[in-house]
């Protein structure tokens, strides 16, 4: 209805148009060739330029608007900071941007703008105080002549001095003239005469003034009127007001603490740096103490009856020892006696340094590595002895009645030097091969090794050097193959190897580019090596220690949780290839198998990826422990076998071994004995190998619980179970273990269901009964229902806007174009004119060019 009524007014609207516009040419009419009563005509009478003009118009204003301002950007970003983020309190936020406006105040772009009202400080005061001359002028400053030089003093020191000089020597002494340091000498005394007496008359003036001062105060006091004391206090408690609380409050907060300026946080490079400079010093000191260079600092001083103690500092001490002789005091035989001591005590150090050469010969070695040169105890000699040890200082400290005041006892000079000959060295220069790292670490303990490798990593701090960077990313590989060379060791230090994985994670962290390339390379030379030995002998024994803790420390070092890593997704295939190329022969096979089983846990349970080698290889190590193989269906795969020499090589027959057992972890060291256990120790390590396996079996079990194809994993490993339940060989221990493993797999939830046909309906039978029709309106399409209806309804009316939509976007197309195409016309005319305007130019010079040169010729 509405719709009608719409179409009507527009009707009536054209046709009202086209009355006021007597123009024919404005006026199109749809004729039709037969009038059909019932029938409502659309459209019978149009005006197109009208409504092409109005296109125009509302083009103009909207689309050619925006095409101007295609290329602007005017919209408004609120930046306020943490405005539309609900986590943050409003106290919050007014703090941080308090803090930003703060800093941004303080930026290097407004260092050098002293327009604002900033104070301005100098050595912590003022310099508005310091303008204001208010200094209190100390007793050597020179107010009257401040920064003003003699005319004497300045010939004297800055040339044209010789005529001056010569003049005061021949009045002062006549004809003999005086030396050039003579005269200087007189100059200074003259110049200190002058500031004595300056000083002089500042205390004249100030006693004068303290005298006025003292003066007027008694005048002030006779011309005070007294009053009585409790009159007085009275009075003034009557007069005096109570204070406001809101001045209480006031100078409460104005006595309250104020908040300190904390310390700037230091950067990486200033740490270092620090760290660098300590190491520095420590070993110049343990080098001092080794040569026993600090006897002097060491040396007892005398303190005589009056010292007070003040702790004022000199620059040298140079008080002597006293000592008497014959009732006589004697100094100058007692320092030479001390120099002779002494030259016979490094001539006995240097005796004794041969045979300490000997017995000590690692500590060389490690002196070397730490020390640049020998130049260094020659740079570090000028340094403060104060940093030592306490162990040097308590022989110094304790009284020696025997021998002579202030001297140690020669066997504790000897001891400290062999003392810090034995300490380890504080600065280490990056090793350039791993031959020069080893030889620092070997032969000493965990912690010394540990401090070692630290200190390099200090001292060779990339911001400290420019080479440091290479040197650090040398440091990593090398540590990586001086945990090799502790992995293949018999019996393997695994102590050592858990520490120096925290120094590989710091390195790590700072270098991960060469860290990643030089795990890739140890294991891809693993990896060749395993593909050698199939090529020549058919099959692959399981790898060293040392690349099982490679692929430890790959684990512990990258993120194993990604899709693909450049290094984790290697180590993933290389351990993958372990479990299924490398057959199973003897215990150590079954330790480092399971022990690959628990990296690959490790590595997966973040990701929960399903890697069915690990089945594989459990199914194995349960199949080779069960007692009765013949009734077991399940079939095994590489690198196992039903059937031969190894398939029973967990299986334990001895019961007094089984009731010996006791469950523990199983210990990594297993995996590198070379010695032939016992009978009782090869069944307690097959027990230990059965409960590790069952043990990630579980682990298996909660990580892959939630696969929709758990139970169909699982079943091959419930067969096992069930089968070991029911022989009960085992101890009581694994038996329930085995049985809380069943329990857990079945208690898992089947998340999947079975694929089935789907029922379909029935198909009826075919009816007779005619099909009755409801006729709406004649000639239209019928048969169909009342959604059928309207379904086609929606599509003629979505055709039919889909056409118009096509239509006006044509239209705008060739709207913009026009504007573009007008657009460069004008730019070509523009640009026309100006070339025009430049030949004319050309043309009217060329012209008073050549009538110039027609004039002169007919001159």
């Amino acid at each position: 209805m509405g719709k009608a009524r719409t179409a009507g007014s527009r009707r009536q609207a054209c046709r009202a148009l086209a009355k006021a516009n007597p123009n024919p040419f404005e006026v199109k009419v749809n004729r039709q060739k037969f009038q059909i009563l019932g029938r409502k005509t659309r459209h019978d009478v149009g005006l197109p330029g009208v409504s092409r003009a109005r296109a125009i118009r509302k083009r103009t204003q909207t689309l050619l608007k925006e095409y101007r301002e295609r290329d602007k950007s005017n919209v408004f970003k609120d930046k306020r900071f943490g405005e539309y983020n609900s986590n943050m309190s409003p106290e919050e936020k007014m703090m941080k941007r308090f803090a930003l406006e703060q800093q941004r105040h303080h930026e290097k772009k407004n260092i050098y703008n002293l327009n604002e009202d900033e104070e301005l400080t100098h050595y912590g005061q003022s310099l508005a105080d310091i303008e204001k001359h208010n200094d209190v002028v100390g007793s050597d400053s020179d107010t009257e002549e401040r920064g003003a030089l003699s005319a004497e003093l300045t010939a004297a020191h800055f040339g044209g001095g010789g005529g001056l000089l010569q003049k005061s020597a021949l009045q002062e002494e006549g004809d003999k003239p005086k030396s050039r340091k003579e005269l200087i000498e007189e100059l200074i005394a003259k110049s200190k005469q002058e500031k004595r007496e300056r000083q002089a008359q500042r205390e004249d003036a100030l006693e004068l003034t303290e005298k006025l001062d003292q003066d007027w105060k008694e005048i002030q006091t006779l011309l005070s009127h007294k009053t009585p004391k409790a009159e007085s206090g009275e009075e003034r408690e009557k007069q005096k007001p109570k204070p406001d609380a809101y001045d209480v409050m006031v100078r409460e907060l104005g006595f309250e603490m104020k908040a300190q300026p904390s310390n700037r946080m230091k950067t990486e490079a200033e740490l270092a740096r620090e760290e660098q400079e300590r190491l520095r010093k420590l070993e110049a000191e343990r080098l001092r103490r080794m040569l026993g260079k600090d006897e002097g600092a060491k040396k007892p001083k005398h303190m005589s009856a009056d010292d007070l103690s003040d702790g004022f500092i000199l620059d040298k001490d140079d008080r002597r020892l006293l000592s008497y002789k014959d009732g006589k005091m004697n100094i100058e035989e007692d320092t030479g006696q001390e120099q002779s001591k002494e030259t016979e005590s490094q001539e006995k150090e240097e005796e004794e340094g041969d045979e300490d050469e000997e017995a000590e010969g690692g500590e060389e070695s490690s002196e070397g590595g730490g020390r640049v040169g020998s130049s260094d105890t020659d740079s570090h000699s000028d340094l403060d002895s104060s940093m030592g040890s306490g162990e040097d200082d308590e022989p110094a400290q304790q009284p020696q009645q025997q021998q002579a005041p202030g001297r140690r006892p020669k066997g504790d000079d000897q001891r400290a030097c062999k003392a810090a000959g034995r300490e380890l060295p504080y600065t280490f220069t990056a090793p350039e091969s791993y031959e020069e790292l080893r030889s620092w670490l070997v032969g000493r303990s965990v912690d010394e090794q540990l401090l070692v490798v630290e200190r390099i990593q200090k001292c060779s701090h990339p911001s400290l050097a420019v080479g440091n960077k290479a040197k650090l990313e040398k440091l990593f590989g090398f540590l990586l193959e001086y945990v090799g060379d502790l992995a293949t060791r018999d019996p393997p230090d695994l102590e050592v190897i858990d520490k120096l994985v925290v120094q590989l994670y710091s390195l790590c962290q700072m270098f991960p580019e060469s860290a990643s390339s030089s795990i890739r390379f140890v294991l891809r030379d693993a990896m060749h090596e395993m593909e050698e030995m199939i090529e020549t002998r058919g099959r692959a024994p399981f790898p060293g220690l040392d690349v099982l803790i490679y692929l430890k420390i790959a684990g512990l070092l990258f993120p194993t949780s990604d899709f693909w890593h450049p290094v984790v997704t290697p180590a993933l295939v290389c351990m993958s290839q372990i479990l299924t190329k490398c057959p199973v022969l003897s215990l150590q096979d079954v330790v480092k198998g399971l022990f690959v089983c628990g990296l690959f846990l490790d590595y997966v349970s973040l990701s929960r990826r399903f890697v069915p080698e690990l089945m594989n290889f459990l199914v194995g190590i349960l199949y080779i422990a069960a007692p009765n193989k013949q009734s077991l269906s399940s079939t095994l795969v590489h690198p196992f076998r039903a059937l031969g020499k190894n398939s029973e090589l967990l299986l334990v027959s001895d019961k007094d071994d089984v009731a010996t057992w006791q469950r523990g972890s199983l210990p990594l060291r297993w995996a590198s004995q070379r010695s032939v256990p016992s009978t009782a120790e090869a069944n307690h390590m097959r027990l230990s190998c059965l409960a590790a396996a069952l043990a990630l079996l579980r682990r298996c079990v909660v990580t892959y619980g939630a696969l929709p194809s758990f139970h169909t994993i699982v079943r091959p490993l419930q067969a096992l179970l069930k089968e070991q339940q029911a022989e009960r060989s085992h101890p009581p221990e694994l038996q329930e273990l085995s049985q809380s493993i069943l329990n857990d797999m079945e208690n898992q939830k089947q998340l999947y269901r079975p694929l089935i046909c789907e029922k379909s309906k029935p198909v009826p039978l075919k009816l007779f009964t005619p099909r009755l029709v409801k006729v709406l309106e004649f000639g239209r399409k019928q048969g169909s229902t009342k959604e059928e209806q309207e379904r086609k309804r929606l599509i003629h009316k979505h055709k039919r806007e889909f056409k118009g939509a096509v239509r006006e976007i044509r239209k705008d197309n060739q709207f913009l174009a026009r504007m573009q195409l007008s657009e460069i016309m004008e730019r070509d005319a523009e640009r026309k004119r100006k070339v025009k305007q430049l030949f004319n130019s050309l043309a009217t010079q060329e012209g008073e060019w050549k009538a110039l040169k027609r004039k002169k010729f007919k001159k």
